[in-house]
């Protein structure tokens, strides 16, 4: 029995780095720029960007926050001042020591006015929005300041990917400075918990949420908490992150205020933040072997109605009927959304363009041709189904039940997510099982292998780093989820440890 042809070559389990770069080209999401390690991302990766930014800035501002915009250029001497910071990000800071350009004598360009300072290209934003904190921050009546910006930053990369790890991405960062300890942890495990809420609501995606270890903690924080997704491949991507900075970052920029009993302290910060590898997260949580599979709460578009026209005559009668569903489709609603339709009218064969729809991912299919508008019927295929379960429905009963379909598929792809993990969740107890959990048959390719482990660990960094030198595999962090007075062996040295941690080969 030959196998059906798939839209996307190679499959998942063919080679699971090289389907999802096909993904991305296929759903026609980005592709590389002419500046190495950067991306452009393309209409329709940015569409589901913007859903991704209007869903968050909203879960934003109804816990308080408010936008604002900092410099993207940092004077050196700010990354200066906090030791710890600076270091975790020296190699990948892109640093301008230039501020013209000027005829080379031989038909090019050089740099010219060389700068009193270099400007560091903000791989994030901790000391220049310190920097401008002490100056708005005087009195305890000035706390909390509780501020969020949508930016692009650079970390220099050798080793990119799309979406996932690029020189250049585009994300959010919340930088928020209280009045006591306890204000600034509450807004840290406040914000996890508001990117836990996204993932597993918006994004369908299931994430597992703690604290991550010394060794992985954000440079100058106190204590660094995230969400871990497992992806198809069963490797975690790290889809956000909460810092406790303490008074760290304080104390080197200087945010003072006079407290209530009149004394001048410091001010405690938090920072948090995701980016642009949601998307890689999405596609890698949902895609299948026909490209891309969008949640409906992010998705650009809900619905795609595909007139079906054999011959020039057909037009006058499908293209009517088209535009009436549309509007009727457009009073639905699902969630907070009205139902987004759009008419692909291109002048194309009808099944290749059905399959671009595919590919893209878009949660609903609509093909109407002149037997439908006889019939008063639909032809629907549901993006999360295959397309041999492609159905035919009565136009009004399909209009009504929209709403209900794109939440039985938000719903699904989470259930299918959860159960996914689920099955790929294990307890290994001892150094010899761990190890062969996370070796695979063909060292010389690996293919698809492992999955999360839940083991003890004794704490000791010798032991995190052995691990990670011997099997690629990191501890992703220590979830929150402890049971009380649980005890086991460190599963790298065997002494004993009340700490279970997740253990996961990841991006």
């Amino acid at each position: 029995m030959s196998q059906e042809k798939t839209a996307i070559q190679p499959t998942r389990q063919e080679d699971y780095s090289e389907w999802y770069q096909q993904v991305i080209k296929a759903a026609d999401l980005a592709e590389p720029s002419p500046v190495r390690g950067c991306m452009v991302i393309k209409p329709w990766g940015y569409a589901l960007w913007e859903n991704v930014q209007k869903s968050l800035d909203g879960l934003f501002k109804e816990t308080g926050h408010v936008n604002a915009y900092f410099p993207l250029f940092i004077p050196l001497r700010f990354m200066e001042k906090e030791a710890e910071h600076v270091e975790g990000f020296a190699k990948e800071c892109a640093v301008v020591t230039h501020h013209r350009l000027e005829d080379d004598g031989k038909g090019g360009l050089k740099p010219a006015g060389e700068l009193e300072e270099p400007l560091v290209i903000r791989p994030t934003s901790e000391t220049i929005i310190g920097e401008m904190y002490a100056k708005w921050v005087q009195s305890y009546r000035d706390l909390p300041v509780l501020i969020n910006q949508w930016a692009n930053v650079v970390r220099w990369e050798m080793r990119t990917r799309l979406f996932l790890r690029t020189t250049e991405f585009l994300w959010q960062e919340g930088h928020t400075a209280h009045e006591t300890r306890d204000e600034a942890w509450d807004e840290t495990m406040k914000m996890l918990d508001v990117y836990r809420v996204f993932a597993e609501e918006y994004m369908a995606v299931p994430v597992i949420t703690g604290e991550k270890t010394a060794g992985e903690r954000f440079p100058g924080a106190e204590n660094t908490f995230c969400i871990e997704a497992m992806m198809q491949d069963r490797k975690a991507l790290q889809s956000g992150t909460s810092h406790f900075l303490g008074q760290n970052f304080a104390k080197a920029a200087q945010i003072q205020y006079q407290s209530r009993e009149g004394q001048l302290e410091y001010a405690w910060t938090t920072s948090w933040g995701v980016s642009t590898r949601l998307i890689g997260a999405m596609i890698m949580a949902h895609g299948d072997d026909n490209g891309m599979v969008i949640p409906p709460r992010l998705a650009p578009s809900h619905v795609v109605i595909l007139p079906i026209l054999r011959s020039e005559s057909d037009g006058a009668e499908v293209l009517p009927f088209c535009e009436s569903l549309a509007s009727d489709l457009r009073k639905q609603t699902f969630r907070d959304r009205n139902v987004d339709v759009v008419i692909d009218r291109r002048d194309m064969n009808a099944g290749e363009k059905s399959w671009q729809w595919v590919k893209k991912g878009i949660p609903v299919t609509v093909e109407i041709g002149p037997r439908d508008i006889g019939n008063n019927t639909v032809f629907v295929g549901r993006r999360d189904k295959g397309r041999k379960e492609r159905i035919s429905l009565n136009r009004d009963e399909f209009v009504r039940s929209v709403p209900d379909i794109l939440e039985d598929m938000q719903k699904g792809l989470y259930e299918r997510a959860l159960a996914f993990r689920n099955t790929h969740m294990h307890e290994i107890r001892d150094w010899k099982a761990f190890s062969e959990f996370y070796t695979p048959e063909n060292q010389e390719k690996p293919g698809i292998h492992g999955g999360f482990v839940r083991a003890f660990w004794c704490g000791d960094t010798d032991c995190e780093n052995r691990i990670n030198e011997q099997l690629s595999v990191t501890i992703r962090c220590i979830p929150f989820d402890q049971a009380a007075g649980k005890k086991g062996s460190c599963v790298a040295c065997g002494k004993e440890s009340g700490t279970e941690v997740v253990f996961a080969k990841a991006y």
